[in-house]
């Protein structure tokens, strides 16, 4: 068990220095939940829970040749620590997964003997979810290398799961916890002919129309709630509204094409 720690796009793995991952762990999810009290009706009424952030701590055990090369192994860990902007930690026991966290905290070294020592470390992650490595257009989904994290229970969909298509029907799946634009990214790009054009997710309910024209080198593209055409504005010519991914298969149904067309979903799997 060790950690893969990202910071400034580098990447550097802690037994390098000579430190060892006694064990990582994260809480649970914490919610917070919202009621409405009704006037002369008994009880609450469930409005809705939020997540807050995830708390996640690891513990190290650090050995050395001798008290002064401790002295600079701590020093070492306490650099890499050291930093004002998020870092990415990956679990080598969940591999396709990247937490992205800063250090909650000091942090002091418990001294055992004059060549070790012990240090725990919390760290506090903006998000309540960790998401893939790969998200779904950068690399095929193969559960084989280390960008997507396997879903267990034996099921093997990864000759189903494509995300670009040229058909008015198709299914999506979404690996990863519910996702919505509006909190988290997802970017869907059409590009070809089309005429009011319309995309259903017929399994949210969710959909999006244009009322405008697509020639077939237009690209429209729905990046998280932002509507675009060639990178320019159209929401004033939509119904502003956003597309979600439920967990699992998304049915979708795609009208209003005059020709040959594509639409690309754009996104990483978001695990709790």
């Amino acid at each position: 068990m060790y950690l893969t720690i990202v910071k400034d796009n580098l990447t550097f793995d802690h037994r390098n220095f000579g430190v060892e991952l006694l064990d990582f762990k994260k809480t649970s999810l914490s919610p917070t939940n919202n009621y409405e009290v009704v006037e002369n009706r008994h009880g609450l009424i469930s409005t809705g829970t939020v997540w807050g952030g995830r708390k996640l701590t690891a513990d190290f055990l650090i050995r050395a040749k001798d008290h002064i090369d401790l002295v600079l192994i701590t020093d070492e860990l306490m650099e890499l620590f050291s930093t004002e902007e998020e870092i990415g930690l990956i679990d080598s026991r969940q591999p396709g997964k990247i937490w992205f966290v800063k250090v909650d905290g000091e942090f002091i070294p418990e001294q055992i003997n004059h060549k070790i020592s012990r240090v725990s470390i919390d760290f506090l992650s903006s998000s309540p979810f960790c998401r893939s490595l790969g998200s779904t257009l950068s690399s095929p989904i193969d559960y084989s290398n280390d960008e997507w994290q396997s879903i267990g229970g034996g099921i093997n969909l990864e000759d189903d799961m494509v995300y670009s298509f040229n058909t008015t029907s198709f299914r999506v799946y979404n690996g990863g916890v519910s996702l919505d634009p509006k909190q988290l990214p997802l970017i869907i790009k059409f590009t070809g002919a089309s005429s009011n054009l319309t995309i259903k997710n017929k399994t949210t309910g969710d959909v999006f129309s244009y009322s405008g024209t697509t020639k077939s080198s237009d690209t429209i593209e729905l990046n998280r709630v932002r509507h675009l055409k060639n990178g320019v504005s159209i929401f004033a010519k939509t119904n502003h509204k956003r597309i979600k991914l439920n967990s699992g298969w998304n049915d979708f149904e795609v009208s209003g094409v005059t020709g040959l067309f594509q639409v690309n979903f754009d996104f990483n799997f978001w695990y709790k």
